[in-house]
């Protein structure tokens, strides 16, 4: 268990210390169950009462706060406390990992492969001809590696993961649980008798540098050319990216996701949990797609908000369904109406 100071803490996070300096911590706790030992940290103002009760021998917190009571624990402050926080877990899991070097017994590692330096390989890894790993990469049990596969420097993968042969990860990908990268794309011709015919994926898959692939996660090769994530993207748990997709630098999409074959999406875009894309669209920079939307065309304005089934703007579907919420009353309405265009008819 690695063990540090609230001065080695605060150099880290660049961060002031209040209180004791030399009191060290070794492991994390949240503010309202942290024990001695323990660092924690106050962001969110719903938890300021555990800050005067927490047994918490360190806590961050930002500089502006106030406080109203005496505190034991000592403090250290920085701008922005989440933040702050979130680096040092970064950082801590960092020199866990820094600390795996070697290669366990039994694991397959064929001749024509070759591996940087500080590398670490779990037992019953599997690499396979041609696979090429960079610097610092960190494979984990039951992880195969196909032919021809490259990886660059700071890479961890996680149990379970398969790459097949020929993908291209980058620098400092993370790559979790269950993940599969390379598998076919679904392609299949139709034939003339009802059956259908299949299409040889010929291409392979694009990880960028900065990207973080969630559990269970798949990831279809192309067709022809590759299927790209770009540099940053963030990906979260059982995601279904289809064959020759493209997903822009620096965008994020939430878990049970579908994208089908040829989508491209640009930069910046958010796309909430179980969205699902039709093949073959283009999504601008930008665009924000709420939960459960479904994607059935090109959208090319930026830095718009889309929601609903078909996907439409947020303010056009918001409205759409106050129209939907009033159906019933509207033709309660025009069934009086024909009552009575009824009678004054029989009337004249």
């Amino acid at each position: 268990m690695l063990e540090f100071s609230a001065q080695q803490i605060a150099m880290m996070i660049q961060g002031e210390v209040e209180g004791d300096a030399s009191v060290t911590v070794n492991n994390f706790g949240k503010i309202e169950e942290a024990t001695s030992g323990q660092i924690s940290f106050l962001a969110n103002p719903k938890y300021e009462a555990f800050l005067y009760t927490t047994a918490a021998s360190i806590i961050i917190i930002g500089a502006q706060q106030q406080l109203k009571q005496k505190i034991k624990a000592t403090l250290i402050r920085v701008p922005d406390a989440y933040a702050a926080f979130a680096t040092l877990l970064t950082k801590y899991q960092e020199l866990k990992t820094q600390q795996l070097v070697g290669i366990q017994t039994p694991s397959f590692i064929a001749p024509s492969a070759k591996i940087g330096t500080n590398h670490f390989i779990a037992a019953f890894a599997y690499i396979n001809e041609g696979a090429t790993l960079g610097d610092h990469v960190k494979i984990f049990p039951n992880v195969v590696i196909g032919e021809n596969v490259s990886i660059g420097n700071h890479v961890t993968i996680h149990p379970g993961v398969v790459i097949y042969a020929d993908c291209i990860i980058g620098n400092h990908v993370t790559i979790h649980s269950g993940t599969i990268i390379g598998s076919d794309g679904f392609g299949f011709a139709p034939k003339e008798d009802g059956s259908f015919q299949k299409v040889p994926q010929l291409g392979n898959v694009i990880i960028e540098d900065d990207v973080e692939i969630g559990a269970n996660t798949t990831i279809d090769r192309a067709t022809i050319g590759s299927t790209i994530i770009r540099k940053g993207v963030k990906l979260d748990n059982q995601i279904q990216i289809a064959h020759n997709v493209e997903v822009g630098s620096n965008s994020v999409i939430a878990a049970q996701a579908g994208v089908s074959g040829s989508t491209k999406i640009g930069k910046n875009v958010m796309v909430g949990g179980q969205a699902g894309f039709a093949g073959h669209i283009a999504i601008a920079d930008g665009i924000k797609i709420a939960g459960r939307t479904g994607v059935t065309k090109s959208f090319t304005t930026e830095n718009t908000t889309l929601t609903g089934y078909p996907a439409a703007d947020q303010k056009q579907s918001l409205r759409s369904q106050v129209y939907v919420k009033n159906l019933p009353e509207l033709e309660k309405r025009v069934q009086e109406l024909e009552i009575l265009v009824q009678q004054l008819s029989q009337k004249a």
